[in-house]
């Protein structure tokens, strides 16, 4: 190779192999950097609520976004992956958007169109995108599809794919090239920084008071495939030096909180505080896949500095999930997973937050693997078969600040699917979810043919949640069990609205045996510009007798009750 890119890995990247960095060509201890970007960040993430530029607040145990001073719940859809390459393409397409009640687009932005010559930029397509987002009241997350798109190089200009010896490729262990451009290349970090910094900048000249831009990913499902790590000359020559200090540095600070797949590794070295990392962690691909995510992480952090410095607005990465029984090397490994999440946090400070697309039918698991203290928790992909009423479970049970299904513009009938019936009923609630997101006051449910019921407790009375299927009145539809699932707020200690499809709800008084709970009322109906509306009232048989509360699965509801309790 004609560069050493380990050694001549620009400062910002702090590989760790010395324990100070240049900044304007001043020395700077690394610990008082870690301090200044940590105030970066926290500075990016609480910014006052008077600030229109879209910043991340905390509302007690919840994440929220919060754009021209008002927290917005993104109920967003992502639209497939070369959709945005024409702008013309889009056109009939976002008339569909607003009649599915979506508020916000996902949609690429790709280097190989931005950056066609080697420092020649054409916005065009993103400007498209954000005038025609602004026309119909959209917001809009860009996907930043630079270095990797799903792991491949796929998406980098022609001039990057053509001169191998400027940037480089990741290879096998075998000596063969991948269609993987290494992280080991300044060459490749710096070109991507500067587009991506360009980018930042243009959103800002054009964006920076409208605020149509809310998020952007950086990079897209970063992760080595088939084999663990990358084998590059360059990377081969980072393993077998020292674990970086900085990382080392963490594991110690973090030790009560680490991993079981990391602490695993490291105490089988004797928690070794320096050496190579098999030395640290051990021979083997987990060991590989440790590597790789620290040096992606940092690729992706150095990226994501570059376009904060231009334009700070929150930024997160994305993560292609694992398998069942699937191994390093199996699926793009080293990416943001939930087993290498203390690597990507002590690697990358200038991410915000780390996202899972989820594509599995165990949602839950999921959910709860990235619903952390320390990971803000949006969901920017998900399969767009799957079930709107994921989205109810993760942003009631979850705190989840934002829902995304897949390919939005392919789904049919778009004025009356699941996912603009669901999106409208979360959007009527969505003041009453942000009101009560992180307060201990509203829950989710989720049920499928694997788990059909579940308890809840809320203000004096105890829920039991079944699937709809569990009221021998109700007639199953041939086929698989559906997923079904919703939401329960308590608005005081009798009274709460319950949201959702395909659920059935029983109750009874949370502290008093020899009590019994009836419903004072039953509500259909809506809110209108956040004032509650009655469709209809509840009682007799559609309430058994004043015995539950049923959400059929053919529609989204909402039910505002009250219960009472008499001995």
């Amino acid at each position: 190779m004609a560069e050493n890119a380990i050694t001549n890995l620009r400062p910002i990247m702090l590989t760790g192999l010395t324990n100070k960095m240049s900044v304007a060509g001043r020395a700077i201890p690394i610990s008082a950097m870690l301090i200044f970007s940590f105030f970066i960040l926290t500075c990016a993430d609480a910014q006052s609520g008077d600030s229109g530029i879209p910043h991340l607040v905390k509302h007690g145990a919840a994440t929220q976004m919060v754009v021209n001073g008002r927290p917005m719940l993104i109920l967003a859809g992502e639209t497939g992956n070369s959709s945005a390459s024409v702008p013309s393409y889009l056109d009939p397409y976002w008339t569909n958007f607003n009649e599915m009640h979506m508020n916000a687009l996902v949609v690429p932005a790709y280097w190989e169109l931005i950056e066609p010559e080697e420092g020649h930029f054409d916005f065009s397509t993103i400007d498209s995108v954000i005038y025609a987002a602004r026309q119909h009241h959209l917001k809009i997350v860009f996907l930043w599809f630079g270095t990797w798109k799903n792991s491949m190089s796929c998406y980098v200009p022609l001039w990057v794919k053509t001169d191998e010896k400027r940037f480089p490729r990741a290879r096998m262990s075998s000596g063969e090239p991948l269609d993987i451009l290494t992280a080991f290349s300044t060459n490749t970090l710096d070109a991507d920084a500067r587009a991506f910094a360009a980018l930042m900048k243009h959103i800002k000249e054009i964006d920076g008071t409208e605020h149509t831009v809310i998020l952007v990913q950086v990079e897209n499902e970063m992760g080595m495939i088939p084999e663990a790590r990358d084998h590059s000359s360059e990377a081969n020559k980072a393993f077998n030096e020292h674990v970086p200090p900085m990382l080392m540095n963490y594991l110690e600070a973090h030790k009560d909180s680490l991993t079981s797949d990391l602490i695993e590794h490291w105490e089988s070295s004797g928690y070794k505080k320096s050496g190579t990392w098999t030395q640290v962690f051990g021979e083997g691909t987990a060991t590989d896949e440790f590597f790789q995510a620290w040096y992606l992480a940092r690729y992706a952090n150095y990226v994501a500095a570059a376009g904060k410095r231009e334009y700070q607005i929150p930024m997160y990465v994305n993560c292609a999930l694992i398998r069942p029984g699937f191994r390093p090397g199996m699926y793009p490994s080293g990416g943001p997973l939930p087993h290498l999440m203390n690597i990507w946090k002590a690697a990358a400070p200038d991410i915000n937050f780390l996202a899972p697309d989820i594509y599995f039918p165990t949602f839950k698991e999921w959910c709860d693997k990235y619903y952390k203290p320390d990971n803000h928790f949006f969901i920017p992909e998900v399969q767009n078969t799957q079930g709107i009423a994921n989205a109810y479970y993760a942003i009631a049970e979850d705190n989840v600040m934002g829902f995304s299904p897949f390919s939005v513009e392919s789904v049919p009938d778009p004025a009356h699917n699941q996912m603009s019936q669901g999106y409208k009923v979360l959007q009527d609630l969505s003041p009453l979810i942000l009101k009560n997101q992180g307060m201990g006051t509203m829950r989710g449910v989720l049920f499928d043919s694997a788990d059909q019921e579940t308890n809840i407790t809320l203000g004096d009375y105890e829920f039991r949640f079944q699937h709809e299927y569990a009221w021998r009145y109700w007639q199953r539809e041939p086929g698989p069990t559906p997923r079904v699932g919703g939401l329960i707020i308590e608005l005081s200690p009798d009274k709460f609205i319950i949201a959702g499809t395909g659920m059935l709800v029983t109750f009874r008084p949370k502290d008093d045996v020899n009590a019994r709970a009836g419903i004072g009322y039953d509500y259909l109906g809506k809110f209108v510009n956040g004032k509650w509306v009655t469709d209809l009232i509840l009682n007799g048989d559609q309430t058994n007798q004043g015995r539950q509360f049923f959400l059929p699965g053919n529609e989204f509801s909402i039910q505002k009750v009250r219960l009472y309790t008499y001995h």
